[in-house]
């Protein structure tokens, strides 16, 4: 997901008058109906609007039909509405604005190439702050947000302003981690356990759609389904991103930003959404419980390592026609090996280009994101994997010694 302004379609809130909530029906045939009171919410573009009640938050009283008399009877309001915009309230000042600073070059003639170039802002996401500890604040965001940036600066909920530096990132989790001065931040937000989530239960998301004029504007949905799958693109090639699915409304500039749950709890780090025309309310969030272990790593070693092949890949239907003709049909539901690093695990194990990969540990592939997938969450540096191919017309098994990336 694109977090750029030029991108954007800005929907404005909607305002709507809430009609009394409080009514009594006249009696009729001796019988009088029951009483109702409720709060209704309404939604406007990027905003929720809780609503007013048209009566008090005090009790109030209703007449009800009992033995032939009428006897009083207490009704009281939902604090529902209240004790949520004291949460969001509460919840918000954790989340942050991200501006991503690239350098452009000076086109102007008349000035010296020696000039430094100017630092503009090509586009903006959101963060949120995780924890202070050491003089520093750690802020989790998304690593398309941050990516290829000159300088990062974050935008505080009290309109302060911090240069930030980039502790590291990780292109296929699309996660990274920054740092500003933790006297300029308030305290970080706790974070829940994303396994809990069921599909129906209420989540709001918080974060900077179509940037900082908006900045920290909640969504409020529901978790639409857990443990989607969304094959990405990334920079570090092709992934398959474990996502928490909802349809609070995500849009650009919300990357980054919070999923919460109603105890105020971070669920998930909102990093996508489906854009297609006609497709409404189909975002998606990175689970807690994924983050944790990634941002942990990055804080401690700045870089997230893992088993490493050493190989390029490419899927059967992106080759040549004339070429599948020469391919057995047994392997064409694999993927092919167009190039190896020299001194790769794959290069001293026995690979060779043009290998047609089928199997690793008995476990098929088909797509470059399955084999690293396989690599990266079932496997560790050191160990051995026994990979199938088909080398020409015939299947071959070699067994690799998994490096470090």
């Amino acid at each position: 997901m694109e977090d750029y302004k030029s991108n954007e379609q800005v929907r404005m809130k909607q305002d709507g008058k809430k009609g009394k909530s409080l009514w009594m029906t006249s009696l009729v045939s001796g019988m009088i109906a029951s009483v109702v009171t409720s709060s209704v919410f309404m939604f406007g573009g990027d905003f929720v609007d809780q609503g007013k009640n048209s009566v008090d938050d005090s009790a109030q009283t209703a007449s009800v039909q009992k033995d032939g008399g009428v006897t009083p009877q207490k009704l009281s309001t939902s604090t529902d509405s209240k004790d949520r915009a004291n949460m969001v309230e509460s919840a918000s000042k954790s989340i942050v604005g991200v501006v991503n600073l690239q350098e452009t070059q000076n086109q102007n003639p008349f000035q010296q190439q020696s000039t430094e170039n100017e630092k503009v802002e090509t586009g903006t996401g959101s963060g949120v702050i995780y924890k202070k500890e050491n003089g520093k604040a750690y802020i989790i965001t998304n690593n398309h947000v941050i990516e290829g940036a000159k300088e990062v600066e974050i935008s505080l909920y009290d309109g302060q302003k911090a240069k930030a530096v980039v502790v590291g990132a990780d292109a296929l989790t699309d996660l990274a981690v920054l740092t500003i001065d933790a006297s300029k931040a308030p305290d970080g937000i706790k974070f829940g356990n994303s396994e809990s989530m069921r599909p129906g239960e209420e989540v709001l998301a918080i974060g900077n759609p179509l940037g900082l004029d908006f900045s920290r504007s909640v969504t409020q949905g529901i978790v639409s389904a857990t443990g989607r799958s969304i094959s990405v693109d990334t920079s570090d090639g092709a992934w398959a991103l474990d996502v928490i699915q909802t349809d609070a409304a995500i849009n650009p500039g919300n990357s980054g930003g919070a999923l919460i749950n109603t105890a105020g709890e971070v669920i998930g780090i909102n990093s996508l959404k489906i854009s297609e025309s006609g497709v409404e309310g189909l975002g998606f969030a990175i689970p807690s419980n994924d983050v944790i272990p990634i941002v942990t790593e990055l804080i401690d070693t700045g870089k997230i390592t893992r088993p490493y092949l050493g190989v390029s890949l490419a899927s059967i239907e992106e080759l040549p026609q004339y070429y599948l003709q020469n391919v057995p049909e047994a392997a064409k539901t694999g993927v092919m090996i167009t190039s190896i690093e020299a001194g790769s695990a794959a290069e001293k194990g026995g690979l060779k280009q043009q290998d047609i990969i089928m199997e690793i540990d008995g476990t098929k592939i088909s797509t470059a994101a399955e084999l690293r997938k396989y690599l990266y969450n079932d496997k560790k540096i050191g160990e051995k994997v026994k990979i199938k191919v088909y080398r020409g017309m015939k299947e071959k098994t070699v067994t690799i010694t998994l490096q470090k990336s």
